[in-house]
């Protein structure tokens, strides 16, 4: 035979061979689609834009509330009492905006707003109506709509003004701190708060720890943002209707005065630690919130709420609430909804970058998002004091997780796309399990109650848009974590997104899926856990090593005691009232740390250039990072505390390295590490 003919031979038969194949194999094993390998990565910045707004030289825009006036000039309060007028935000046709000064000499505006042709600001004190009576671009009347009392605490905050659906401005007040704990010196504070058309104070709401953001949904319906504290596990958002108690009972101390839409006192709240939702059934009142953000996850301090309505242009996403993070400089998003009566829904993570602390966010007349930020005492993982920028959406769709909604049997994820079928219906693409907190009088929680939540059957609808989880285990009034990381879009792009928390507040009615062979999953065999010889002596050791890295007690061998004490606390702003220490190498050092701030803080001795490393590394210990009190186990640390509440103080013990050098000490607890730092400078 020839070559030719042999050459011709083989090819048709390898052609039948392909051809038999591809008789007895469903179809899309065998497209060009399955045999591509290759997973395209999305990132934030290829779909949203983020654009400074310059600030002229001398004008400290520590933003804390925003309004656009007719005109489109955005009206911007400050914490320093001022209100700055911002001429052509936008910079069309290329050229700067304009800063002009409207208002000066007030009390910290942490939020102003422009209803029925007025100007309104919320000063600690009062609420402020700002009129330029001459129009010569400056206010000449400052009138007091309403004032209520302060009892010079710093952390006597106040917010507002939104207008809700019948008219009224809703303002909230914060509690102040005293010692570890939130207390109501003035009255009201800790409330929501209606001031009426005609200037009457109605008390709508209490329970309130730190309301710095709210707003309303499509419906119309309230919704406000609390940051972790006392009595608050975690960051999260409420629905609130009137009569609601959110959850901190320092505020029930005016529950009796007249007015009062809240009837609980005190001692009607119980402090055992059990999850809020279940404190709820037994408490009537106590409002569980309709969506928890993982702490250090989602943020750690939550801010504003902006409606994504009819004004904005972000995507795919109408009627979902943007949610701001002063600590974290970043924005989630939320989709909400509403199961027999009860709001509840997901929480994913949407934009992050921000130059500064996120406070408040407006949308622009061409769709986009102003947000303004400050961080000046309070810090964030922004490293400016303030800020302000505008997010733009290039018009281009990312592949994400569009909305998760619960189902009898589980959770349907609708994504912005339609799915890889291959991928979507891969029990191995899903992660699925729940946790709590405690709801207790101390500072923030770790996460409890921890399971998995085993995938029974996946369904993927017809358009391949969607796809259902049948899954086992689930519980009301849960944090659901909902991993997709194998999910990919029908071009093989990876989920911008690849997870989301979802907050089980109701079980809906509904069809359950019938569990077919189809659409069944295969439980994986049984993992069965075994340590080795070799493996026991390794993880004893490393018991060891953790112990050595935090030592609480003067170790027995050091027979002379410390050659050194050295005392250090924090400073408001994220800070150690020492920056400096200097020690001889191999001193016995005794280190006693005093938190004297309202947050969480520890105290951990790096190597010399390490703390960003190790900061780093603890923002991505996740749910776990509380219990491991935020120190990773890394061979960077050397030393440190254990994460230490409000007025608590701890001391350790260790031996100064032998090594003389210029070591770090850092906060780990996420968000801090980038401000609150120092350094051990080691001599011989």
């Amino acid at each position: 035979m020839s070559i030719l003919l042999y050459n011709n031979w083989f090819l048709n038969k390898t052609k039948l061979l392909v051809l038999a194949i591809i008789s007895v194999l469903p179809l899309r094993t065998v497209t060009a689609q399955s045999m591509d390998t290759t997973v395209h990565v999305q990132k934030e910045e290829d779909f949203y834009n983020i654009q400074t707004i310059p600030i002229p030289e001398g004008i400290l825009l520590e933003v804390g509330g925003m309004t656009f006036l007719p005109d489109d000039a955005l009206a911007v309060s400050t914490r320093r009492g001022e209100v700055w007028i911002i001429s052509n935000p936008y910079m069309r046709s290329g050229t700067r905006p304009a800063y002009r000064l409207f208002a000066q000499g007030m009390h910290e505006v942490l939020g102003i707003n422009y209803i029925r042709g007025d100007i309104y600001a919320v000063q600690r004190s009062e609420l402020t109506r700002l009129r330029d009576l001459d129009g010569d671009g400056e206010a000449d009347e400052y009138e007091t709509v309403y004032s209520w009392p302060l009892a010079a605490n710093y952390h006597e905050f106040s917010y507002g003004p939104v207008l809700d659906k019948e008219g009224n401005m809703i303002l909230t007040l914060n509690l102040a701190w005293v010692g570890d704990h939130g207390e109501s010196l003035s009255k009201w504070h800790g409330w929501m708060l209606k001031i009426t058309p005609d200037g009457q104070l109605k008390p709508f709401a209490a329970g309130m720890r730190s309301p710095a953001g709210f707003g309303l949904n499509s419906a119309g319906d309230i919704f406000y943002s609390e940051n972790q504290g006392d009595w608050v596990g975690s960051g999260y958002i409420t629905h609130v209707a009137e009569g609601d108690f959110a959850g901190n009972p320092a505020s029930l101390v005016w529950s009796q005065l007249p007015g009062s839409t809240v009837k609980l006192k005190k001692e009607d709240i119980p402090d055992t630690g059990e999850p809020k939702y279940d404190v709820a059934k037994r408490v009537p009142g106590l409002k569980p919130p309709a969506v928890w953000f993982p702490h250090t996850i989602l943020g750690i301090s939550t801010s504003g709420i902006l409606n994504y309505n009819d004004q904005g242009k972000m995507g795919p996403f109408k009627d979902q609430l943007f949610v701001g993070d002063q600590g974290q400089s970043k924005i989630m998003r939320v989709y909400l909804e509403k199961v027999k009566g009860v709001y509840q829904g997901a929480v994913f993570p949407f934009r992050e970058g921000f130059s500064s602390g996120i406070l408040r966010m407006n949308w622009g007349s061409d769709g986009s998002m102003f947000v303004g930020m400050t961080s000046r005492g309070w810090g964030s993982t922004g490293k400016k004091p303030f800020g302000l920028q505008r997010l733009q959406w290039n018009g281009k769709i990312p592949f994400e997780m569009k909305s998760i909604q619960a189902r009898p049997d589980g959770f349907e994820i609708e994504f912005t796309g339609p799915v890889n079928e291959q991928s979507a219906k891969d029990a191995a693409s899903y992660h699925v399990s729940s946790f709590n907190y405690k709801y207790h009088h101390n500072y923030g929680s770790p996460v409890i109650n921890q399971g998995t939540c085993p995938l029974k059957a996946i369904v993927v609808s017809p358009d391949r848009m969607k796809v259902r989880l049948v899954l086992d285990s689930l519980r009301l009034g849960y944090i659901h974590e909902i991993r997709a990381e194998g999910v990919l879009s029908e071009q093989r792009f990876a989920l911008l997104h690849d997870y989301g928390f979802y907050t089980l507040n109701q079980f809906p009615d509904g069809d359950r899926v019938v569990i077919t062979e189809a659409n069944k999953v295969i439980p994986p065999a049984p993992q069965h856990q075994h340590m080795d010889a070799a493996a026991a002596p390794a993880k004893n050791a490393a018991k060891v090593t953790s112990a050595i890295k935090h030592q609480t007690k003067q170790p027995a061998d050091w027979m002379k005691g410390t050659d050194r004490t050295i005392t250090i606390g924090t400073k408001p702003g994220l800070k150690f009232d020492l920056e400096t220490i200097v020690v001889k190498a191999g001193a016995k050092i005794k280190l006693v740390f005093n938190n004297d701030d309202d947050m969480l803080h520890n105290l951990v001795i790096t190597k010399p250039g390490a703390a960003d490393n190790v900061g780093a590394a603890a923002t991505k210990l996740g749910l776990n990072g509380e219990k491991a009190w935020y120190v990773p186990a890394l061979p960077d640390v050397l030393f440190h505390t254990k994460l230490l509440g409000p007025t608590e103080k701890e001391t350790i013990y260790f031996t100064a390295p032998s090594q003389p050098g210029d070591y770090q000490y850092v906060c780990t607890y996420p968000g801090h590490y980038v401000l609150m730092r120092g350094l051990l400078k080691v001599t011989k």
